[in-house]
């Protein structure tokens, strides 16, 4: 079965400036890695459609919601936070970020994919149910969550988030929610200077101090991440899949590589296969240095899809 490749034109609009790291070229720098690497062709494409005001209420506040869209502006820059912008394209671009997670999710549970990468922006894992942060407007990955267990029956949904920040906004959403576990690693202390005291039953934060590289990692993920899982037996697996840990990437101090990412992946899809019907939906979070960001997702899409 083939992975689903979601994305829509309308991201690579979403500009918050030229000096802004989170930038277009990133969508780029994923796209030209897969084309010359040869698995493009292989991957089953699809626009992403809008994500629905009834599918983000599920995460964020009807006011919040609103004051996004009262913020869109028809011309130029207006900043939500330090570091997060929107132009005229950013409220639909958004709405397709959303959108695509909510569609991975559907094909995978519908069986037409065994499992979808969505390359996405803005990203998602930073913002909370009522406050955008972090270069993040909606919670991409937690919208999809949410739809799967509203809309698609499920009761159990595993996110794991291997971005080099703690996605605060996806445990401002589901923490204390029992059908969901949140499984991070992240740099700490750093922005947002969470994670580390959280004390849910359903998250597995597991903070890494700068400089620490692959085998910190992997002990993190082996020691922590899957004892927790293989216990909660997830019928779908989300990643929130940040590249910004990776060596070349300033901006962290992390030391991960592109094997790093291809081997969580495969450990993630051998949990899936056992728990989850191998369903996975992965989204686009950080990932900063071009040429780190395409090798290392297409590292990751290339474990996703078995190629």
């Amino acid at each position: 079965m083939q992975t689903a490749y979601i994305s829509h034109p309308l991201c690579l609009k979403h500009d918050m400036g030229t000096h802004h790291p989170e930038c277009p070229a990133r969508l780029h720098a994923i796209e030209d890695q897969l084309i010359a690497s040869g698995l493009f062709g292989y991957l089953q494409h699809h626009q992403a459609p809008e994500a629905s005001r009834e599918q983000l209420l599920r995460v964020h506040t009807a006011d919040y919601l609103d004051r996004i869209i009262a913020a869109a502006p028809q011309q130029g820059l207006v900043a939500l936070d330090g570091d997060t912008l929107m132009n005229p394209f950013s409220y639909p671009a958004a709405l397709r970020a959303a959108g695509a997670v909510v569609m991975g999710v559907d094909l995978v549970l519908a069986g037409e994919v065994e499992n979808a990468f969505c390359n996405i922006r803005p990203p998602g894992h930073h913002a909370e149910r009522s406050k955008a942060m972090g270069f993040c407007i909606f919670n991409n990955v937690a919208v999809g969550a949410a739809h799967a267990l509203a809309v698609r029956g499920l009761d159990r949904v595993a996110i794991v988030d291997f971005d080099v920040h703690h996605g605060n906004g996806t445990e401002d959403i589901f923490a204390a929610d029992p059908r969901v576990i949140l499984c991070s690693t992240f740099q700490h202390p750093f922005y947002p200077y969470s994670g580390a005291e959280s004390t849910s039953a359903n998250l597995v934060n597991v903070p890494l101090k700068a400089g620490s590289g692959g085998v910190e990692f992997r002990v993190a993920v082996t020691e922590h991440w899957m004892p927790a899982l293989e216990k909660f037996k997830p019928e779908l697996v989300m990643i929130s899949a940040g590249f910004d840990a990776h060596r070349e990437d300033d901006m962290s101090s992390l030391a991960l590589l592109e094997a790093d990412y291809a081997w969580v992946t495969a450990r993630i899809k051998e949990m899936a296969s056992r728990h989850a019907n191998r369903r996975i939906v992965s989204v686009l979070e950080g990932g900063y240095e071009l040429h780190a960001l395409g090798r290392s997702a297409t590292a990751h899409i290339k474990e996703l899809s078995g190629l």
